[in-house]
This record gives structure tokens, C-alpha cells and sequence, in this order.
């Protein structure tokens, strides 16, 4: 068994990478972070646990992300949740959605918008609604204001290099809020999170768990878990979640 690669071709003529292990069961859909790409320690411990236990696992790039096309400044919440929904509509068979951080958000606004595809859920540090309610009230006075203004700020002190944040991207997020009321999620839900997390403080998460209206729901406090939750023991953990809601 080996991992194969492509691209989905989408109707303006954006191309979302992709990478996939061709096994039995329900597929296994990595759904990636802010500004990461599927090359992450926990999208490749899951290939590789894919590998080896014969499932069925796809792993891809965000518009404007990795090996994505797409231009960052037309970047938005809506458009993930779109091209996620895409690459749903293109699988057979039930979906386990595995999502990390924004990934979580992108992956909830999906399962909502395919609950009859998406068997169960597994979110590690789910950031929903975090462009509006995390992200915007920490930005400075300034970054708000040039975000309003000119439309763009440019981001300088971020450890993956300079990149902007655009007025686009914040009007838009507030169209696809998760926590103004139930989140509208029947099936298992499984949710991964660090107590020790900054971006994503626990509380936050909680709330998304609070929400969702399945009476399935497990959250998972790992007590000295940090945002990224890639130590081996939390890569360990993950596998075994995301097999248990293989047959959920």
C-alpha cells in the first residue's frame, strides 16, 4: 500500500493538492490548521497509521495553503468550508473529519452542511469562531484600524514569516459562526485539547463541545498539552481516538 498524490481541480481553476492512502473503512479526512499544510507532524502520523492499518486516509491543502493554489488575500473561512465540502462530495462512503484548530472550525461548518456523509468527528484544539472571538480582540489598536481602513495588515512578528491579515477574511469569518447558538452535529465527536493551549485557551474549545447538539460528545483535557499536541504520547493518543471513531 502506498500514498498516492493529485490535485482537485475547482470551478474557477484553482487547484487543491492533495495526498491519499487507498485502504478499507470509512475515509479518514485531514482538515489543516491556520497557515499550516499537510506536511504537519500530525497529518503525517496519521498517513503513516493509515499505512500501516490499511485505512482509508486523504490529506490536502487549503486554498492559498502548501502546495494549494489560490491568492491569500481572497483567503476566507467560506471558501475552506466550500472546497472541504468539494473534496466530501468526491469520496464514497462515510467520513471521519479530523480536524486541528481552524481546521476543527472548517470541519464543523462542514459536517453541519453534509451531516448525512460525516460518520464522526475527531478536533484537536477546535478554533471555532476564532477569527472574531480570539484573533480580532488581541490584534493592536493599529492593526485593527489599517484592517478597517486600508483593508490589510501585515503580520511581522509571526514565526511563519510575514503575512497579511485582510478585512476580507475578518467580514467574512463572522458569516459562518459556530457559537451564537447549537451546533447543528448529530454524529460522535471526539475532541483533543491541551489545557497549557494560548492560541486556543481550553474554556474556548469547551464551548464548541457545549454546543454541539450530539449526546456523543468526549472532550479530552490533556492537562500539560500545549496548542499543537505533537509529542509522541499526543500523536499516540491521536491514533487511537481517530481508530475508535473509524467504528463509531
Amino acid at each position: 500500500m502506498t500514498e498516492t498524490s493529485g490535485f482537485l481541480e475547482r470551478p474557477d481553476g484553482e487547484r487543491l493538492a492533495w495526498r491519499r492512502v487507498a485502504g478499507q473503512g470509512p475515509t479518514i479526512l485531514w482538515v489543516g490548521g491556520w497557515r499550516s499544510d499537510m506536511g504537519g507532524t500530525k497529518s503525517r502520523a496519521l498517513a503513516e497509521a493509515a499505512l500501516a492499518q490499511g485505512w482509508s486516509y486523504l490529506r490536502y491543502d487549503h486554498f492559498a495553503h502548501g502546495a494549494s493554489s489560490g491568492d491569500w488575500h481572497a483567503a476566507t473561512i467560506g471558501r475552506w468550508r466550500e472546497d472541504l465540502i468539494a473534496l466530501i462530495d468526491g469520496i464514497d462512503g462515510p467520513i471521519v473529519l479530523v480536524g486541528s484548530s481552524m481546521g476543527g472550525w472548517v470541519a464543523g461548518l462542514a459536517a453541519v452542511a453534509r451531516p448525512r456523509r460525516v460518520s464522526a468527528l475527531v478536533l484537536i484544539a477546535p478554533a471555532a469562531d476564532f477569527a472574531h472571538r480570539l484573533m480580532w480582540p488581541n490584534l493592536s489598536d493599529q492593526a485593527r484600524h489599517d484592517i478597517m481602513q486600508t483593508g490589510v495588515h501585515t503580520v511581522t512578528d509571526d514565526f511563519d514569516g510575514p503575512y497579511d491579515l485582510t478585512r476580507t477574511f475578518f467580514d467574512d469569518a463572522r458569516n459562518w459562526s459556530l457559537l451564537d447558538g447549537p451546533v447543528a452535529i448529530q454524529v460522535p465527536v471526539r475532541i483533543l485539547q491541551g489545557q497549557l493551549d494560548e492560541p486556543v485557551p481550553w474554556r474556548h474549545a469547551l464551548a464548541l463541545a457545549e454546543g454541539i447538539e450530539s449526546d456523543d460528545v468526549v472532550f479530552s483535557l490533556i492537562k500539560d498539552g500545549d496548542h499543537r499536541l505533537s509529542r509522541p504520547q499526543d500523536l499516540e493518543r491521536l491514533i487511537q481516538v481517530v481508530g475508535e471513531a473509524r467504528g463509531l
